[in-house]
């Protein structure tokens, strides 16, 4: 059966709307690190616990601050930590978890501390209140039109709960 000379001009017509329409789409994902904020990420503490003569976790107490007037999903996270300028451990999180707009959240993030590793400064961080850290790694976050991947990295000092 022929198109008729209507029927092809509305064929047109849509097809013309969803071409705008998925170009409008795909800016908008391009532009997000545009409009994305970065979040902020600050270890406000950390426990340690020993899980035997040769190994230890700690568990981090990491704030999120989402700066943005929308809400993020931390899709995954992978960070190092160095305390006293040496790497105790690394760690990842693949789980999606809701950052929301304009607010901080807080994480505990662990890392399996083998002692072998950090002998030199096992008796320092023991025996001292202020401890310096570093954390670094990298971040997928999620926002409703778009995702973005970023490097981060945090400086400080932290307390050490036994």
């Amino acid at each position: 059966m022929p198109l008729t000379k209507k029927k092809s001009e509305k064929i047109i017509v849509c097809s013309s709307r969803l071409l705008f329409l998925s170009a409008i789409v795909l800016l908008l994902a391009s532009c997000l690190n545009w409009i994305l904020e970065t979040p902020s990420f600050t270890i406000r503490g950390a426990i340690l616990q020993p899980v035997s003569l040769t190994e230890m976790n700690l568990l981090l107490e990491l704030d999120v601050e989402n700066t943005n007037r929308f809400d993020l999903k931390l899709k995954s996270f992978h960070y190092i930590v160095y305390l006293y300028n040496e790497e105790i451990g690394r760690g990842s999180m693949e789980n999606d978890i809701l950052i929301p707009s304009s607010a901080t959240t807080r994480l505990k993030m662990p890392i399996a501390v083998k002692l072998k590793s950090i002998s030199g400064i096992l008796k320092t961080i023991l025996t001292n209140d202020d401890i310096p850290y570093k954390i670094e790694g990298q971040a997928d976050v999620a926002a409703v039109f778009g995702s973005s991947n970023f490097s981060f990295f945090s400086d400080g000092r932290i307390k050490l709960k036994n």
